[in-house]
């Protein structure tokens, strides 16, 4: 059996219901029976384009190569649109941000020679099936292929090529198992697709066996179920989140026209649990690439009580490459915005590097010379100051740190080594050839 087939054949296909008469106009959010049913929700997705063309009618007045890359791209990657998310896009608007993170695009079909299906190598660092074991203490659980609605930015595309379907139990007891086998994994993140769309009491369960490890001390969990389908945020959910706290949610919101009345009062339902939320916003070309979008959309999330964590520089996947920006753009936007609004309002902005190397942040550099006992600075008006720099203690010393294990970077602060050097490279090859001549 070929992998895919074989990883196909561990999912447990989803039962879609019976289709409901679909949304006919975008200006009307949806009928009153599917407001607070996120079944009716999941039931009623939009998942071919002649269901969009039916939805939104005027659609379908677009150009001829906008009609036939949304056909190209639905064939070679999967859509579902929910409803509520369908109804916060502006039909009129062929540039509409909203729009473009939920419709197929013809520029989907384009391919990049540095484009990859996994440029993170999140499939090479897994240990078991679904399961990525990549930083020394955390890991990463794929526990389903299924969204609620499927950007077109997704770094996980790869995953729409199998059914629909979640994980199965023998597969999430194999990841179960490896993380309690590992005592050093205290942070583990709950991923998929999405993995809030896991039936309440299967969600229950994997949470529970996770809480269970002694060693586990923080669960997190990857959704953005708050911005495309915010009703199934309900008091059932919540209690399951409760009882494996402390759990962390990790959303992504990437517009300031997604945060509505709904998915804002999705995130005061999960904040008064007590759980507390983070942003991973991904920088998106003609979405928010955009400092004075960006500044927004992050003032906004704070008043609905959501922390601004990552601003993700969009991956290098396959099919995703219109969405791409020079990392300057990024640096731009942090340039912007720090010292102009609260350090809270504030993401990280990180590069999540190809080949498995893990994020990397990237910012303005406020140092302009180290001097020793002077640190020449800047500040977000320009302002450039030296500053004393008291000298640096002997912290190398320390025995709680230098029996602590610290691998890359941070061994050479806390051990007597003085240089990490890289297997391969030219120089040292030919060292080691020459030594062995030699003897």
């Amino acid at each position: 059996m070929k992998k895919g087939e074989q990883e196909a054949s561990q999912l447990t296909p989803t039962t879609a219901a019976p289709q409901d008469k679909p949304v006919r106009s975008p200006a009307v959010i949806f009928p009153d029976k599917g407001k607070d049913d996120w079944k009716w929700q999941m039931r009623n997705r939009i998942m071919t384009p002649e269901a969009l063309l039916e939805a939104v009618p005027s659609l379908s007045r677009r150009s001829k190569p906008w009609l036939e890359g949304l056909a190209q791209a639905s064939r070679l990657y999967r859509m579902a649109i929910t409803p509520y998310y369908l109804s916060l896009i502006e039909p009129k608007d062929i540039e509409d941000p909203i729009a473009k993170q939920a419709i197929p695009s013809g520029l989907e079909t384009l391919s990049r020679p540095w484009e990859r299906d996994d440029p993170l190598e999140e499939e090479a660092d897994a240990r078991v099936t679904g399961l990525t074991h990549r930083y020394p203490d955390r890991a990463l659980m794929v526990t389903t292929n299924l969204c609620a609605m499927y950007c077109r930015h997704c770094t996980r595309k790869r995953e729409w090529r199998s059914p629909e379907g979640h994980a199965s139990k023998a597969r999430i007891d194999e990841m179960i198992r490896y993380i309690g086998e590992h005592p050093e994994i205290r942070d583990v993140i709950v991923s998929g697709g999405d993995p809030l769309i896991l039936p309440t009491a299967k969600l229950d369960e994997l949470l529970q066996s996770l809480r269970r490890i002694p060693h586990v001390e923080i669960i997190r969990i990857g959704t953005r179920v708050p911005v495309v389908m915010p009703m199934r945020i309900d008091g059932e959910l919540l209690e399951v989140l409760d009882r494996a706290a402390p759990v962390w949610l990790n959303t992504q919101f990437n517009h300031p026209r997604e945060i509505t009345e709904e998915s804002a009062a999705a995130c005061e339902k999960i904040a008064r649990t007590g759980i507390p939320i983070g942003n991973q916003t991904v920088l998106l070309r003609g979405v928010n690439d955009c400092p004075t979008v960006m500044t927004e959309l992050c003032r906004s999330l704070l008043k609905i009580r959501v922390r601004p964590y990552y601003l993700y520089q969009c991956d290098p996947v396959k099919g995703v490459g219109h969405f791409r920006t020079a990392i300057g753009e990024g640096v731009r936007i942090i340039e912007s915005m720090r010292g102009h609004t609260s350090g809270l309002a504030v993401p990280q902005f990180v590069i999540d590097a190809p080949g498995g190397a893990g994020k990397i942040p990237v910012m303005p550099n406020y140092v302009l010379a180290d001097a020793g006992s002077q640190m020449i600075l800047r500040n977000f008006e320009g302002i450039v100051l030296s500053y004393d720099n008291p000298p640096s203690s002997n912290h190398a010393a320390c025995p709680r740190c230098a029996a602590s294990g610290k691998q890359g970077v941070a061994s050479l602060l806390v051990s007597d080594r003085t240089a990490l050097i890289p297997e391969g490279t030219h120089r040292i090859k030919r060292r080691t050839h020459a030594h062995r001549h030699s003897l």
